[in-house]
């Protein structure tokens, strides 16, 4: 790696860049493959240089092992920013909650999915049928019908496009880092098509095994970035949000 990537924007909240370094820092201090951050201000972030290379398979375990591990590092409660920020957070562009709680389905649901179904409604992105699955989901989520893990160090947005490919291994960029579910990082990495995810997978299990039943869980966590999505990007979202949101009401009945 060398110095030299920059990113410079006028038209930001001057917590932007902010937000994004301090989430790197907290990721690296758990032990998080991310990159390094060279300098920050009000309108920019410079991060260390990154040469993309190919995918491998030994790089997707060796990922998947690191990315446990950063999990492992912990949070103080579900929603908790980094240690030491208390600005504002966002995802992609979208100002994120750094509302706090105890348990993880009370927050899920308040915090992170339903904040985005009155802008996908509005934008005309969420049909109502759909809304009110995502809205009868969230109920069984936050009514502790999902609890179990305490609170992980989650990279929090993390799609194949913030998993940059090196010669050293996976380095993560552009995190919306909080305190969540280990699974709902890898049902990001899921829904948007991730090169060798088994690989990874099998790199996690192999340093933290995940709860039985995983599997099924993954529409559960998909369910914020489907709904961050059908608020900006398109009906498409609006309709995997209510698929995702009904299997999800299923498989809480079984």
């Amino acid at each position: 790696m060398t110095r030299g990537f920059r990113k410079d924007r006028r038209d930001v909240d001057p917590d932007f860049f902010r937000a994004e370094a301090a989430g790197l820092r907290w990721l690296r201090d758990g032990g998080g493959p991310v990159v390094e951050v060279v300098d920050v201000g009000d309108d920019f972030i410079e991060l260390a240089h990154l040469t993309s290379t190919r995918p491998t398979a030994s790089h997707a375990r060796d990922f998947g092992g690191a990315l446990a591990r950063m999990h492992d590092a912990g949070a103080a409660e579900f929603g908790s920013p980094p240690d030491g920020y208390d600005g504002r957070q966002f995802i992609g562009e979208r100002p994120l909650s750094t509302r706090t709680h105890e348990r993880w389905g009370e927050f899920y649901a308040e915090e992170r999915v339903l904040p985005y179904l009155p802008p996908a409604i509005d934008a005309g992105y969420l049909e109502p049928e759909d809304a009110e699955a995502t809205r009868e989901a969230c109920a069984l989520v936050a009514g502790g019908a999902f609890d179990d893990d305490p609170p992980a160090r989650l990279h929090g947005d993390l799609w194949t496009g913030n998993v940059l490919w090196t010669e050293r291994g996976v380095v993560l960029i552009d995190p919306a880092a909080h305190g969540g579910h280990r699974e709902t990082d890898l049902a990001m990495l899921a829904l948007f098509g991730c090169p060798l995810l088994t690989e990874i997978v099998a790199g996690y299990h192999a340093e933290h095994p995940l709860r039985p039943g995983w599997e099924d869980r993954v529409a559960l966590h998909q369910l914020h970035p489907l709904a961050v999505h059908a608020a900006g990007h398109g009906p498409s979202y609006g309709t995997a949000l209510g698929s995702a949101a009904r299997a999800c009401v299923a498989l809480a009945g079984r």
